[in-house]
Order: C-alpha cells, then structure tokens, then sequence
C-alpha cells in the first residue's frame, strides 16, 4: 500500500462548508484509491496549522509522495516550505467547483496555478491533478500521482524576426513609459513579484512606487463634487448602485478618483495595485469597480500589484487601441472543452455582452462595493502574459472565442473555447507552472505578439 503525506489547503474567507464537503469527498477518494494518509484530516487555514502538519508528515517513517490538495485558492506561502522540507516527491490536486452563477465558492484552479508557478521558480519539480473526487477513474488517477513524471513537451520557441507595423507602434509607446505600483504584492504571490531593471531592458518601462497610504489620502481628500459627477456616471451605467452600502461605496468611488490622482502625479501609462486586503480592512470599500473604471478609461490596472500584469494590458490595449481586461483562469472542463477566465469585477464596461444589464454589486468574499458584474460579450479574443515562469522571461500567446453564456461566477466572468483543446491548454499551463494573471483583448493579435516577442528579444510559449 502507497503512503501520501496530505496537507488540505484552504482560506476562511471562501466557503468554509462548501470545503470541508469536498475535502471529505477527496480524503474518501483516497481511501477508496487505497491509499495510506499521514497528517490531519482537516482544512489547514494558516502558517501554525500547516507547519504542525508538516511535523506530523514528517515523523512518519516513510510518505511516497506529498499530496497538497488545493481545496480553496490559497497563497503559495507555504507550499514550497512544505516541497522543500518534506522529502518526498510532490503533486498538487485542485478540486472544481459548479458554474452555478453565484460566488466562486472555492476557486481551486487558480490555487493549484498559483502553486505551480512558486514551485516552478522554486525549482521543485510537481505532478497535478484538477478533478473532482467523486470523477470516474479518480482512484487510478490518484494512483497515477506517483508514477515518474512524463517528459513535458515544451510549447515555448524562438520567433523569427518579422517587421509588424503594429509591434513597432507598441515598442515605441512602451519606451519611456512608466508603470505606477501602488503599494506591494500580497505574500505568496510569487505570480506578481517583478524585475525593475529586466523591464527596462525589455521595453524601456519605469516603474514608480506609491504607498498605499498615499492612495487611501488622496481617496479622504477627493472633492465632493467630483465624487459626485463619479456617481452620477456610475448611476447611469449600473443597475443597482442604490441598493449597495451606501457609504461604503462613496469610499469605492473616492479610490476611483485617488487612482485618477496616482495616475496623473506619476505619468504613469498603467497600474498596478494591492487592491486586498487593506483597501477593505483598513480603508473600508472595494477596489474592483474603481480599477474597472480606469481600465475603461484607457489606464489598465492591474489586481494584486502585479507589474507584469499590467505591462501585458498596456501592450495589449496599444495592439487592440480598445480598453483591456486583466483576469484570472479559474475553471477548466474538458468535458464540454471551455475554460473561465474570471476577476472580482474588473473588466471594463465596453466588454459587456450587450443582451445582459451591468449590474451594481459587492465583492463576494469581503462584502463591500465597488463591483461590476456582468457576463463578457462574444467573439474571438486573444490572451497574453509577459511571464516569468520558471525564472525564464517569455511572452505567453493564445487565442480563444468568447461564448456568449451564462455568467458562470458573480463578478465578470466569460466562458470561452481555446483554439486548442481544454485539456492541452490546462496541461501547458500546469506543466509550465505560469502566471494566473492574463491579458485579454479582443480581436486577433497573435501575429503582432510574435513579432513583439522577436523585438524584446524572448521566447514564446504557444497556449494555443
């Protein structure tokens, strides 16, 4: 009989029942596989609770593999200390959730991805696993988690010079522009972690640092006035805005006038902005709808101070000279072949599939305004990331159609099909451990990124 040491990872922040029904449901699959656990069978929430767990596995005479099962997103803060503490070879499981409409319950997929791109930089090689528990064949496929990893075919080669009158166009804007970073990236975001002087040899972009204080103030000090013009645009373009907290939103829609204010001090082009925690636990308002707003506007923002993230939106909104949206992959079924890419309530306003109402709302997990939520409008579209995945920088391509669909998850979401099966484009992006963070436009650029690619001089990796 095999032997996995098995941490169960989640946040209390998502649905805490919801959870611990899946993590029951994996631990009985387990079982079912015939598979001997050491370690707590219980949700693991914090830092204590998880280096207890990895002192438990670790008194154990012998694991064959450690199992994280990613049962809610969670940071990847303590899965490396676990891969590099514990000797034993390494899988993740990520555990899905139904696109029923409502909150995004769990949000697993985005934690196993997350994970993989730490371990990835880490240089801690990983098996993965994203299936439900109660999944035909999963006893085999847990099985199979100890088997030697396969040779990983690589999607990432070298563009060939190529002159595009449209790449050029983007060098040019890039050069000299600057990035304003409000604040930093949350701990265990490897993901958003960047290199200041690797941007500047890439594309001649500058990167400013503002404090979050600095946000927060000018948001207390914005005019009356001008909050209320805001508003009265918000009013026109939103259903429901009477129907949220109140004072709660007057300090959402003050943040949208503090990033106008961040922007024009620093001249910067594009930002990037710790928009959780602190904007809600110490400010007291949601940070989505007012980055929304300034996507919008032509001044893309990035979630979770992510630089990288918002120099992909900023060449991408210069290649399609319409408002972009930076956004999370959180669901891949490879049984009806779409994937969903998914932010709080980010995308802007000219995305919205125009048979569905904008609509007013509050962030799910933390419940406070600004939010806009509404289903992402059809047609092809394509996804880019400037990424540092497995410490080699490389312009990640794909391209997809957005269906028009039922919001699969409060918020902005959009269901889409890539050009290349689900399950090909969920195995590149596992294997390859990259960012969760990802560029969408509309239209096709593909061509233009390669020959962007060729002008900064680095790989491409072809999701599609």
């Amino acid at each position: 009989m095999s032997t996995y040491g098995v941490v169960a990872l989640a946040r209390p922040t998502f649905d805490v029942e919801f959870a611990e029904e899946n993590k029951n449901r994996a631990f009985a699959a387990l079982d079912a596989a015939g598979i001997a656990t050491v370690g707590p069978r219980e949700l693991l929430f914090d830092g204590p609770a998880v280096v207890a767990a990895a002192q438990a596995i670790q008194s154990a005479a012998r694991i064959d593999l450690l199992l994280i099962i990613q049962v809610t997103f969670t940071d990847a803060s303590m899965t490396v200390h676990l891969a590099r503490d514990i000797e034993a070879p390494v899988a993740l499981w990520g555990l899905p959730e139904p696109r029923a409409g409502g909150r995004l319950r769990l949000n697993a997929y985005c934690g196993i991805n997350l994970a993989a791109h730490a371990l990835g930089k880490a240089e801690v090689d990983y098996g993965w696993l994203y299936l439900s528990a109660d999944a035909a064949g999963i006893e085999q496929r847990l099985r199979d988690l100890l088997q030697p990893l396969p040779p990983r075919d690589s999607r990432i080669s070298r563009p060939g010079a190529a002159t595009d009158p449209a790449a050029q166009r983007v060098m040019r804007a890039l050069a000299g522009s600057r990035i304003g970073v409000v604040g930093r990236h949350p701990d265990g975001f490897d993901t958003c972690a960047y290199d200041g002087p690797a941007l500047r040899r890439l594309a001649g972009v500058e990167v400013e640092s503002v404090e979050l204080e600095t946000l927060f103030a000018r948001a207390k000090a914005a005019d009356d006035d001008r909050v209320a013009a805001v508003r009265a645009r918000a009013q026109r373009d939103l259903a429901g805005l009477g129907a949220v907290d109140q004072a709660q939103l007057d300090r959402s829609l003050r943040i949208y006038c503090a990033l106008q204010d961040v922007q024009a001090d620093t001249g910067a082009s594009s930002l990037a902005v710790r928009c959780w925690p602190e904007t809600f636990t110490d400010y007291g308002c949601a940070a989505c709808g007012p980055m929304a707003m300034m996507n919008e506007a032509g001044v893309p923002c990035a979630c979770e101070a992510d630089v990288y993230g918002s120099l992909s939106t900023l060449m991408m909104q210069e290649l399609a000279q319409a408002p972009v949206w930076m956004a999370d992959l959180v669901d891949i079924d490879a049984g009806d072949d779409t994937a969903v890419f998914w932010h709080c309530g980010l995308a802007p306003l000219s995305m919205c599939d125009p048979e569905a109402q904008p609509q007013a709302t509050i962030h799910t997990n933390r419940k406070m305004p600004l939010l806009h939520q509404f289903p992402l409008k059809p047609g092809r579209v394509t996804l880019a990331r400037l990424s540092q995945a497995k410490n080699v920088t490389k312009l990640i391509i794909g391209g997809a159609e957005m269906l028009r669909a039922p919001m699969a998850f409060t918020g902005t979401s959009g269901t889409l099909r890539f050009d290349r099966p689900a399950a090909a484009v969920c195995a590149t992006i596992m294997d390859e451990g990259v960012e969760h963070h990802y560029a969408i436009a509309y239209g096709d650029y593909r061509e233009s990124l390669r020959a962007l690619a060729a002008q900064m001089e680095v790989p491409v990796l072809e999701l599609t």
